[in-house]
């Protein structure tokens, strides 16, 4: 029994697994703490919309709607940029970028808690928003052994799930003040200590930094800089961008015109668009009124704070599960189950509302466990699983500039859908609002199980053979006649 620990830390030290744990959480935090400042709207809303809360005046329910969608608005336009930054200063300048961002976002909060100085602060951290949903995931890929990848690229949304949680509780236990300045030291004290962590390995090589490359990367699998198995992975990031440099630079036009480039893009596109309209964002924003109905006829009567801390607790708990299951799973499958169990209890949720507005009796429990399973399918896989999909089907010749799109376009997604809530509730009730997203799941589903290839374990090369029905590992590049090898 005595050496079962020792067993257990030799595991996780073999191949550096430790490392890249510890690098990811490091990569992650800025996305932790985006996390709190979009929870931090939850617990906050009824202290400052008090007649004797913090701001000068109470905050209006129209000021309250702009800071939850003006953070979605500068990711629409800023994500080309912060992928081209990435390419250009490197993954760990654009990551320390983000972070401070994040410190003016919230600085501006503590300054001043006026209408205009929380739009602004929503405002500023839309750019954190572009940095955390471009680069992480770049990050995240390009550190990671093969073997704990998917586990890596899920500890994104774990992260943004656990930040939620952390400023629930804060927001039930702490003064207003003493969570601002929560929210505030984490980003600062980030900004140093991120210092010291690594620049990644694919980066180091682009920029013919190979000495630099070597340290990096046997630090991240925990091994010599003479070790044979890390020269052999140098040097195939090495022929990788002798390759890249002999084509002509990454376009759109490349893209496009790759039959199957284009086809991995279109499966990029769709898999995110599928996340990002699923409803999830109006379940949580309804999650209130749902536990609000079933205290009526169950004994379920919680705070609205200790509501949203149930629901944060749920999103945690599914992320974990992704985070143990996604490299058994694999990607294709969880994305599936998930994406169906999502559209079941979505429809169970729109059923329940239609039916009870005819005046028809249903338990009251029903709607509470469906949203339960809603909130944890979402980040058990449906969530999580899309970003580790679009960071794997791209040589990072293109991944940067398809990570920047498909952020823009989620990002004008969420701005539309926070806006649109109101006016679509309105106009069709609830239930067909929860109606439709079910079948958005559905559709996510059904094209999931036709179209989107497994990338569990493959290189983009492999990946790219399925995708063109073929078995040969290399093609022909569209734009220069060579052939092209895709790792």
């Amino acid at each position: 029994m005595l050496h079962l620990p020792q067993q257990w830390f030799a595991r996780i030290q073999h191949g550096g697994i430790a490392n890249q744990f510890f690098m990811a959480l490091m990569v992650t935090i800025p996305v932790l703490n985006f996390g709190m400042l979009m929870g931090w709207q939850s617990p906050m809303t009824p202290i400052l919309q008090s007649e004797d809360g913090p701001a000068p005046e109470p905050i209006t329910d129209e000021t309250i709607s702009w800071m939850a969608s003006v953070t979605f608005f500068p990711p629409i336009f800023c994500g080309f940029l912060v992928g081209d930054l990435a390419d250009r200063w490197g993954r760990k300048t654009t990551t320390m970028l983000t972070s401070l961002m994040l410190v003016i976002s919230w600085s501006i909060t503590l300054f001043s808690l006026r209408p205009w100085a929380l739009i602004a602060s929503r405002a500023v951290a839309g750019l954190a928003c572009a940095g955390c949903y471009v680069v992480t995931p770049l990050y995240l890929k390009e550190v990671a052994s093969d073997n704990i990848r998917g586990a890596l690229g899920s500890l994104f949304i774990l992260s943004q799930n656990l930040g939620y949680l952390v400023v629930y509780i804060a927001g039930d236990f702490f003064s207003f003040a003493a969570v601002m300045w929560l929210c505030t030291a984490i980003p600062v004290l980030h900004l140093f200590v991120f210092l010291a962590m690594p620049e990644t390995p694919v980066f180091l090589v682009k920029q013919g930094k190979l000495k630099e490359a070597r340290a990096a990367l046997a630090w991240l699998r925990h091994t010599t800089v003479d070790d044979k198995n890390l020269e052999e992975e140098i040097q195939v990031m090495e022929r990788e961008e002798e390759y890249a440099r002999t084509m002509k630079k990454a376009s759109w036009k490349s893209i496009v015109q790759d039959k199957t480039t284009f086809k991995a893009f279109r499966i990029a596109v769709n898999v995110m668009l599928s996340q990002e309209t699923c409803g999830y964002l109006v379940v949580l924003m309804y999650a209130g009124s749902i536990f609000e109905q079933a205290s009526e006829s169950i004994s379920l009567k919680l705070s609205p704070n200790k509501q949203t801390i149930v629901v944060g607790v749920i999103q945690l708990l599914g992320s974990i599960v992704a985070s143990c299951i996604v490299e058994k799973t694999g990607r294709k499958w969880l994305l599936a189950v998930t994406s169906f169990a999502t559209g079941l209890s979505m429809l169970a949720l729109g059923g329940w509302f239609y039916i009870t507005s005819k005046s028809i009796w249903l338990p009251a429990w029903l709607p509470v466990v469906a949203m339960c399973l809603c909130i944890f399918s979402d980040a058990a896989g449906y969530q999580p699983v899309p970003y580790v999909i679009t960071s794997e089907l791209f040589s990072f010749q293109h991944r940067g500039m398809v990570t920047s799109f498909v952020s823009s376009v989620d990002a004008l997604s969420d701005f539309l859908q926070t806006k649109a809530y109101d006016p679509l509730l309105k106009l069709l009730g609830i239930h067909w609002v929860f109606i439709l997203f079910s079948l958005v799941c559905f559709i996510g589903t059904l094209y999931t199980v036709l179209y989107v290839p497994e990338t569990k374990d493959r290189t983009v090369e492999e990946i790219y053979a399925i995708l063109d029905g073929r078995q040969k590992e290399k093609r022909k590049d569209v734009e220069t006649g060579n052939e092209m090898s895709r790792l």
